[in-house]
C-alpha cells in the first residue's frame, strides 16, 4: 500500500472550505509545526484547484491525504450511479493534487440514518460501490480508506469490526480501516479493542479529543491508544482532528454547536504537542 504515514494535521485547524486561500495559509502553517503530512477535507471536490494545492505541496515538501463524505443525494444505498460518479471525480481531484489515498466516509454521508439498523440489502449496496470506487482508486495508484464513525453521524459503520467487515468484503488490496478515537470513544467497547480489531487492516487513525478540542484535556484514554498501536506495530498515518473552524453546512451534521477549544493555538501548541510525546513515548515516531 502507498498509504502516508508518520505525524499530520486534519485541515480543519485552519479552514474547512478548501480554496486558494486556505492552502496558502494552511500549507506554510503547517511547515513550522514540523509535520509529515496534511489531511485536506472537501466540502466541494469539484471547486479545488488542484494544481494550485499540488504546486503548494510539492514546493513545501510535504504529502497529503485527502477526505470527505458523500452528499446526502448521493447515497450508495440510494443513488449508486450517483455515488461513484461522486467519487470518482473526487478521486479525481485528489490525484491531481498528489494525494496518497482518499480516506473518511466514503462509504456514505455525515448524517446519514435511517433510524434503524442497516439492512443486508444496504451493506450490500455500499460495499459494491466500495469496491468499484476502490477499483477506479487503483488505477490512480492511490489507497481507499473507510473510517468507522459514531452512531449519530451515520449508520453503516460504527465499530473497528463493521469496518473491517466492510473491507474484508470489499476484498481489494488498496482498502484500509481508517479509525478515530472520537469515535471510538462512543462506540468501542474499550478503546485498545478497536484498534486490535482492525491490526493488519488499521492504516490510518484520528487523533482527536473526545469532545473534538485539545487532546490531553479530555477524556480520551491516550495511553490505551498509543500502547495499542504499538502493539500492533502500527506504521501508518496519524493525524490529529480538531474542528476548530467549522461552517454551518457540516456544524449540523457533526453537531459542533460551540468552540471546542478557545483558539487554534492551544491546540496546536498544547495538544499537538502532547499527542506527538505520547507516539514518541510509544516508539511510534
Amino acid at each position: 500500500m502507498t498509504n502516508v504515514s508518520g505525524f499530520g494535521v486534519h485541515t480543519a485547524m485552519w479552514a474547512m472550505e478548501w480554496n486558494r486561500e486556505a492552502a496558502e495559509f494552511a500549507i506554510p502553517e503547517a511547515v513550522k509545526h514540523d509535520i509529515d503530512f496534511l489531511e485536506i477535507t472537501m466540502l466541494d471536490p469539484a471547486g479545488v484547484d488542484a494544481a494550485h494545492t499540488r504546486a503548494l505541496l510539492e514546493k513545501h515538501e510535504i504529502d497529503c491525504v485527502c477526505s470527505l463524505g458523500l452528499p446526502l443525494d448521493k447515497l450508495p444505498t440510494d443513488n449508486p450511479d450517483g455515488a461513484l460518479d461522486f467519487l470518482k471525480m473526487a478521486l479525481d481531484t485528489s490525484h491531481a493534487i498528489g494525494a496518497k489515498a482518499m480516506s473518511g466516509v466514503i462509504y456514505g454521508a455525515i448524517g446519514q440514518r435511517t433510524g434503524v439498523a442497516p439492512t443486508e440489502a444496504e451493506i450490500s449496496s455500499t460495499a459494491r460501490v466500495v469496491q468499484k470506487a476502490a477499483a477506479y482508486a487503483q488505477s490512480l495508484g492511490m489507497d481507499y480508506g473507510l473510517e468507522a464513525v459514531n452512531r449519530y453521524e451515520n449508520h453503516i459503520l460504527n465499530t473497528a469490526r463493521q469496518a473491517v467487515d466492510m473491507v474484508e468484503r470489499v476484498g481489494a488490496p488498496n482498502v484500509f480501516v481508517h479509525l478515530d478515537t472520537y469515535h471510538m470513544n462512543i462506540e468501542e467497547k474499550g478503546i485498545a479493542n478497536g484498534i486490535l480489531t482492525a491490526r493488519e487492516h488499521l492504516k490510518y487513525i484520528h487523533l482527536s479529543a473526545s469532545d473534538r478540542g485539545t487532546p490531553g484535556a479530555d477524556t480520551v484514554a491516550w495511553d490505551e491508544v498509543f500502547g495499542a498501536l504499538a502493539a500492533i506495530g502500527f506504521k501508518g498515518g496519524m493525524a490529529m482532528e480538531s474542528f476548530i473552524t467549522v461552517p454551518p453546512q457540516i456544524a449540523s451534521a457533526l453537531s459542533v454547536w460551540r468552540p471546542v477549544a478557545p483558539a487554534r493555538e492551544e491546540v496546536l501548541g498544547q495538544g499537538l504537542p502532547f499527542l506527538r510525546n505520547k507516539a514518541r513515548q510509544y516508539g511510534l515516531i
